[in-house]
């Protein structure tokens, strides 16, 4: 992906999960937890750890589903 494409993924709110060419998925929980730099992307994690990823190796960006509300699983 090229760093346009990612910010256009990332534009709403999130949460999104990112996925790497060598299968590591990523948990973005807010688009302000990205930053879409010229050679990288910066992915921060809700512990203040960061992730450096070339943005060639990233092959999808998706939203992470939401709960059904008034769906017990007990």
């Amino acid at each position: 992906m090229n760093r346009e494409s990612i910010r256009r993924q990332l534009s709403g709110g999130g949460p999104y999960i990112v996925r790497t060419s060598d299968g590591r998925e990523f948990t973005v929980p807010h688009s302000e937890f990205v930053l879409v730099g010229r050679h990288n992307l910066v992915i921060e994690n809700e512990d203040g750890a960061f992730d450096i990823i070339d943005p060639v190796h990233v092959v999808s960006i998706r939203p992470v589903p939401r709960r059904k509300a008034g769906r017990n699983r007990d």
